[in-house]
């Protein structure tokens, strides 16, 4: 029996296929296969179809359809402004300086350039502004407190406790219950004038307003046309002081202009023209001022 011919296949690898298993084994080639090629193709998908600009522009333009449509769904419609916090003038003035059309998507309203605006009017302190269910634009203010008149060259002037303006006033008599204030500068310095006047006790009913003088120091101006001149630093205690020598010895009870309390270690005592004549007469001497210590 003649022996038969098998072929048998070489089991070794093609070069070919020797060299794809080696570059295989590579770490680079199989980042470069897995992550580097894929992304690539990707850019280039998106340049071939971005080259155009007629693609482009439909691309925009179904983009700004798509938003124009939910921004404009009724859950983001506001339809009404509700202010709360404020006066009925104040929340009128807001509404007029606002202008805002109903409605109007809530997309389309800047919150915060809103609230700067109602903020920067004088009687504002504060607000805060949100969108709440049912198509609101809620406004809440916290409105500034007049505690002062100011008195100014142009007019009225209300301010609140730090001095920040509030609103013009036309009348005085409208908000007489609030103390008076004038001279330049006088609103940058409205914490002294309300400690003054928190000090001024039994006086506090015979004080017509603070003035203040060359924006460095105040002049108490009583009724009776009598002044009380105050130093430039610690006007509180030079006030108290005053008023102490009034409850003991009756200090402005007497024909006095004013009490000069500039000079802390030695006030001056500034008579009226008839008290100081009769004091000149009373003692013999020759009338020569109207001012005596």
């Amino acid at each position: 029996m003649q022996p038969v011919n098998v072929f048998r296949r070489d089991p070794a690898p093609s070069r070919m296929a020797y060299r794809m298993q080696r570059l295989w084994l590579t770490p680079l080639f199989r980042v470069f296969l897995r992550h580097i090629l894929p992304a690539l193709i990707v850019v280039l998908v998106f340049a071939v179809y971005f080259g155009s600009a007629q693609r482009r522009a439909a691309l925009v333009t179904q983009f700004d359809t798509l938003r124009t449509e939910i921004e404009h769904r009724p859950e983001f419609m506001v339809s009404m402004m509700s202010i709360e916090g404020a006066s009925p003038a104040l929340g009128d003035a807001v509404r007029a300086m606002l202008a805002i059309k109903f409605p109007q998507s809530s997309f389309d309203i800047d919150l915060e350039a809103t609230r700067a605006k109602i903020e920067a009017l004088d009687a504002v302190a504060s607000a805060d502004l949100r969108v709440v269910p049912g198509g609101v634009l809620q406004v809440t203010i916290r409105e500034r407190e007049a505690a002062m008149v100011w008195r100014t060259r142009d007019g009225l002037v209300l301010l609140d406790p730090t001095g920040h303006r509030v609103a013009e006033l036309t009348d005085r008599a409208a908000r007489a219950e609030l103390p008076l204030i004038a001279g330049d500068g006088a609103d940058q310095a409205v914490p002294e004038a309300q400690a003054i006047l928190a000090a001024a006790g039994p006086l506090a009913t015979r004080i017509r307003g603070l003035v203040r003088i060359g924006d460095r120091r105040w002049d108490v101006m009583l009724d009776r046309d009598q002044t009380i001149l105050l130093p430039e630093t610690d006007p509180v205690t030079a006030f108290e002081r005053v008023i102490a020598l009034d409850q003991s010895q009756g200090l402005l009870a007497h024909d006095i202009v004013a009490v000069d309390m500039r000079l802390p270690d030695r006030p001056v005592l500034r008579l009226s023209a008839d008290a100081f004549a009769a004091r000149q007469k009373a003692f013999g001497l020759k009338p020569t001022g109207a001012v005596s210590k």
